[in-house]
């Protein structure tokens, strides 16, 4: 225990010996150090420097370069400027002080660096912390570039916009290890192009400077209106250049803009009111479906030729063209296609053609689509608006009887249907077979079995004569139709007066008792599950009959 107290006090009984005195009580005996203060000795913020040397791309000293240091968040800095041999130095910073430095003057590119102060600046008995910056290389700003710049259709492109980044216009070359941080030297210049569609970036380092850094020159171009319709109808361009590259070609290059979309693409619809007419045809009537009164709206990939714009509209029999108007709008990139006052009507199924030219390349398009008249919001239950039959003798008088193996197709009020690949049955409210009875044989209200309802969505016009009607154009099916039909296997033939007074049902509600569930469903989603009557049918005369 006294050896360890004797080793303590030893340096005081040195101190001790003789005349010395500590008079400023700062635990240091006067006359041992100069400086005598302990916190100087030992700083309590030890402080450390930062030097460096600012060369040219040649490696030529450059004197009177300004350099501005910001350390950490502090308000305030510290600046210097370079000597003739290009070396600058600031003392007093502190250690371990994250600090970033500017390098500017006039014509040359500016250059900004990070670096720590060692954190052992101040250490005793020096202060000997330094953050060496160099040697650093400045461009100078003595340089230009232009770019001829035309429009997709090889004009010059009057007015366009560009920006030039030269991107590494300055190096920091590092003399240790853990000093500079991250380094960013770089120049921007926009400007506009000329009555020749040039443009010309001034200011900026020259291409062998450039090269010297390995540097590059990035150039960004904006789309533009080059009509001057309000519209912008090119595409950027952006494109990178070596500066080794601009020296071993030419300092003109040629910037050729795109179209607003790609030549090479399709034109297409994109979107609007009437999916169908999308290039993936989609078939949900809800998409699919038109107010009354309300245009249809058409949005294409890329504008079209206003002139190109041909539409076509029929209604579900595709036999005569219904009247509409069409615009096209926003540049060519969209269509509005209005329909005469009264055409579209609720819960009735239309035909669609739209035909147009691309203004950027010229691809053709043409699509057929379709459509229903309601409101998605406003579902409408579904009746029987027509009951008739297909005359098959061409001889009286049993063509104005309804005979066994003729069709009778049931008209609807709007479309319907059939879900699941099952069909709902058809059965008259009458004796069908003679025996006095209704009820005891198949088609019979009360009989298990009926005749079967298929779909018959037309594909072309009723046919009413020889030669049989063609479409306007060819019609796409929805899957959804008004017209369904069925085979009658009665065994009585019924003449003119009785089938006026007929009476059928297509038994919807008995297709959940078979299991199938909500079988049909309209255009509004809505499942058909009550049955549904009709009183009357006429006839549809056999096309060959004189």
């Amino acid at each position: 225990m006294k050896k360890h107290v004797l080793m303590a006090v030893l340096p005081l009984m040195v101190w001790g010996c003789g005349d010395a005195t500590d008079a400023d009580n700062d635990g240091v005996a006067d006359g041992i150090r100069d400086p005598n203060n302990v916190s100087v000795v030992v700083p309590s913020t030890p402080k450390g420097t930062v030097s460096g040397q600012v060369l040219s791309t040649t490696l030529q000293p450059l004197a009177d370069v300004t350099v501005a240091m910001t350390i950490g968040s502090q308000p305030t800095g510290k600046s210097a400027t370079t000597d003739p041999s290009g070396n600058f130095v600031m003392t007093d910073v502190p250690a371990g002080a994250q600090v970033l430095l500017t390098f500017s003057k006039s014509g040359y590119s500016t250059l900004r660096a990070t670096s720590t102060v060692p954190s052992s600046a101040g250490t005793v008995p020096i202060n000997n912390g330094n953050a060496s910056f160099g040697p650093v290389t400045l461009t100078q700003l003595n340089g230009s570039l232009t770019v001829n710049v035309v429009t997709p259709q090889g004009r010059p492109a009057v007015g366009a916009k560009g920006v030039l980044e030269v991107d590494r216009a300055g190096s920091v070359i590092l003399s240790n290890y853990d000093q500079a941080n991250s380094v960013v030297s770089k120049v921007y210049v926009e400007a506009t192009a000329d009555s020749n569609g040039v443009l010309t970036f001034s200011g900026i380092p020259s291409g062998v400077e450039l090269a010297r850094l390995n540097g590059t020159y990035n150039l960004w171009i904006a789309p533009m209106d080059s009509n001057g319709d309000g519209v912008v109808d090119t595409g950027g361009y952006v494109k990178s250049y070596s500066g080794g590259a601009i020296v071993g070609t030419q300092t003109t290059t040629l910037a050729q803009l795109s179209y607003s979309k790609p030549s090479n693409v399709s034109l297409t619809i994109e979107g609007g009111n009437v999916s169908s007419l999308k290039g993936a045809v989609e078939t949900d009537p809800l998409r699919n479906m038109v107010r009354p009164g309300e245009p249809i709206y058409v949005y294409f990939n890329q504008p079209v030729q206003p002139g190109s714009l041909l539409v076509r509209l029929t209604d579900e029999y595709a036999k005569e063209s219904l009247p509409v108007t069409a615009s096209v709008n926003v540049g060519g990139y969209s269509a509005t296609i209005t329909p005469a006052n009264g055409i579209v009507q609720e819960g009735k199924e239309y035909n669609i053609f739209v035909r147009a030219v691309s203004a950027e390349g010229g691809s053709n398009f043409s699509q057929t689509g379709f459509f229903f008249g309601g409101d998605q919001a406003a579902p409408k239950s579904v009746s029987i608006t027509d009951v008739r039959y297909q005359e098959n003798s061409t001889v009286a008088p049993a063509s104005t009887q309804l005979n066994a193996g003729e069709t009778v197709y049931v008209s609807f009020s709007a479309p319907i249907k059939a879900l699941i690949g099952t069909t709902a049955q058809i059965f008259f409210n009458d004796d069908i077979d003679g025996d006095g009875k209704v009820g005891n044989a198949q088609g019979e209200v009360g009989n298990a079995q009926g005749f079967f309802l298929n779909s018959a969505e037309p594909t072309a016009p009723y046919v009413t004569g020889t030669p049989a009607e063609k479409p306007v154009f060819g019609i796409l099916s929805s899957g959804y139709s008004t017209r369904y039909s069925f085979t009658y296997a009665g065994a009585t033939s019924f003449n003119s007066v009785q089938i006026s007074k007929l009476t059928l049902r297509v038994a919807f509600s008995k297709l959940p008792e078979q299991g199938y569930g909500d079988a049909y469903e309209t255009i509004w989603g809505q499942a058909t599950i009550a049955d549904l009557d009709a009183s009357g049918m006429v006839m549809q005369k056999n096309p060959a009959a004189p």
